[in-house]
């Protein structure tokens, strides 16, 4: 991944992690959703995107797409299937990537409240991989405000659940910055789950993107 200058400056006594996942970027993807960082290891079920089982990103997409929040679920297992997750989002035309790429976490947790950036991930480098994108999704305030960090002439913080457009490295874009799926945000799944349907059924709808099977897939 591209590295960008230091975002911040490195905390004493507390260990600098880098991102572990690379972007998942789809060539023909249209949206792109952004978050943070990932928990810490012992918290991962599989080595990609919103790992930790109590996380709800998956059950989200799954109610949004399937009507089922079990959907991406592996067998009776806590954890999801990767595989099944990559090439949903390859053919339905969603990329995931990283808005920290070094960070430090001030109180060992997975909160973006105590997640200290070091370095910001070049949001620019990967829109260059997805052409056809002009939709990104920010999960959180944190996120954000990194995108808006990196835009030119940034609008204001939008609220959670608008959208705003957005100029980033010379590209025209729609910013919608919706709940975060952790379960500390503190509002039901099925609500969480309308906000998402509706943003991303008109930027990705199902089956749009099934000319782009396996585009990206490293499975």
């Amino acid at each position: 991944m591209e590295q960008m200058e230091l975002t911040g400056e490195i905390l004493p006594g507390i260990p600098v992690e880098v991102h572990p996942f690379p972007p998942f970027l789809p060539e023909t993807a249209r949206v792109l959703i952004l978050g943070t960082f990932p928990p810490a290891a012992e918290k991962r079920t599989m080595d990609f995107y919103y790992p930790n089982f109590q996380n709800d990103m998956w059950r989200i997409l799954g109610m949004v797409y399937f009507s089922d929040p079990d959907h991406f679920r592996k067998g009776m297992e806590k954890a999801f299937d990767p595989t099944r997750l990559r090439l949903f989002l390859a053919e339905t035309g969603i990329a995931l990537g990283p808005t920290v790429l070094r960070a430090q976490r001030e109180k060992g947790n997975a909160s973006d409240k105590f997640l200290h950036v070091v370095e910001e991930a070049s949001l620019a480098a990967m829109l260059r991989q997805i052409p056809h994108c002009r939709l990104l999704i920010t999960t959180g305030e944190k996120a954000t405000e990194i995108v808006l960090h990196q835009c030119t002439n940034p609008p204001k913080l939008p609220r959670t659940g608008t959208s705003v457009p957005i100029t980033l490295d010379g590209r025209d874009l729609l910013l919608s910055r919706l709940p975060s799926t952790s379960r500390a945000y503190p509002m039901k799944l099925e609500k969480k789950a309308e906000m998402y349907k509706e943003v991303l059924l008109q930027a990705a709808p199902p089956d749009a993107g099934l000319g782009s099977r396996g585009a990206g897939l490293d499975v």
